[in-house]
């Protein structure tokens, strides 16, 4: 017998970023494993929720009966208040996909605040999902989880349903939501070094952070380069799937990732890869299929760049690689198969 479960979700479940894609084939997963699953849309206000949203969430989880487990979206379970939660009958399944105070740009009391507030809500946990052990790391060590009470589900990984099919002059695709955290700023810097070279770059997320957004447009103009830099915004599935078909490399100067599932679509493809040695990322991209460099350094992400376009032998030793572990990545299936044996052994 499965257990029914809930998962409550704050906002548009159809967004594209890592953490909502990762919900939704989660959500439908278990639907598949033969899981009973109530989705829970709350207010697409948290982490930083009116009191109306906090209102709102408080009650839909203090409904939910003992018998059907409720996981709980991390931007939820970060900074719902603690003795709301305390309320919930329904044993809590926390999906953590980094601590909330670790997020790009906050300021020293809502950095602790958040923690404090995750903390004190990951002791109600009966159990917590995490998608690395570079999370499953921090929740032991800094947030005082036990390690039983822990299982990493790694994301699971769509497969490519096109050739490979390189463009001339190469093309640099860069993936991630136009916020702080993505580092697309550091990329434009290093991009704006390399324009004694052949290539072109596009860039798709949508614009989560628009006050972020513009300032990459600026930027994009101040660096002359609205002729070579494309800010693509959201783009539909198959639009994104021609581009990594179409590309020589993927880059994503991220500051941060708590896992990162855009380096999987991307060795899924045999891509090679630059980025930052930062959080998840290290234990995500493999060595010997990527370049990894400090975050916020543009002049060495640039090198790195230029190394892997002007070297053809580097670059097809990481797309080998790289083809290589996109193979061994694992399935949608799998995760919901993970997440559903937590749920029964509740």
């Amino acid at each position: 017998m499965m257990r029914p479960a809930a998962f409550a979700i704050p906002g548009d479940i159809t967004t594209l970023t890592g953490g909502y894609i990762y919900e939704r084939r989660l959500l439908e997963g278990l639907r598949t494993h033969g899981h009973d699953v109530k989705h829970i849309e709350l207010g697409d206000s948290f982490p930083a929720p009116t009191d109306a949203h906090m209102a709102h969430a408080v009650e839909a989880l203090t409904k939910l009966p003992p018998d059907r487990a409720l996981i709980l979206d991390g931007l939820v379970y970060g900074s719902i208040e603690t003795n709301g939660l305390a309320k919930v009958r329904a044993p809590i399944v926390a999906m953590i996909h980094h601590p909330l105070a670790l997020e790009t740009g906050l300021d020293s009391a809502t950095a602790e605040h958040l923690y404090k507030t995750e903390r004190d809500n990951l002791a109600l946990a009966a159990h917590v999902l995490v998608p690395s052990p570079h999370t499953a790391n921090i929740l032991t060590t800094d947030y005082a989880v036990p390690e039983a009470k822990i299982t990493i589900a790694q994301p699971g990984t769509n497969r490519p349903t096109l050739p490979y099919a390189p463009t001339q002059p190469p093309l640099i695709l860069s993936v991630g939501i136009q916020h702080p955290r993505k580092g697309h700023d550091i990329l434009l810097r290093a991009l704006a070094k390399l324009t004694h070279l052949d290539w072109r770059a596009t860039i798709v997320g949508s614009p989560h952070d628009p006050a972020h957004a513009d300032i990459l447009a600026q930027m994009r103009t101040d660096l002359s380069l609205t002729t070579r830099v494309t800010l693509a915004g959201r783009l539909p599935q198959a639009d994104l799937d021609q581009l990594y078909a179409e590309a020589t490399l993927f880059t994503l100067a991220t500051r941060y990732e708590g896992y990162g599932i855009v380096f999987d679509e991307a060795l899924a493809r045999g891509l090679p890869i630059v980025t930052c040695a930062t959080g998840a990322v290290p234990q995500t991209v493999p060595r010997d299929a990527g370049l990894l460099v400090p975050p916020d350094e543009p002049n060495a992400l640039a090198e790195a760049l230029a190394f892997v376009l002007t070297d053809e032998n580097t670059r097809a030793a990481m797309t080998h690689a790289a083809r290589r572990a996109g193979a061994a990545l694992p399935s949608w299936s799998d995760t919901a198969r993970t997440a559903s044996a937590v749920l029964n052994a509740l």
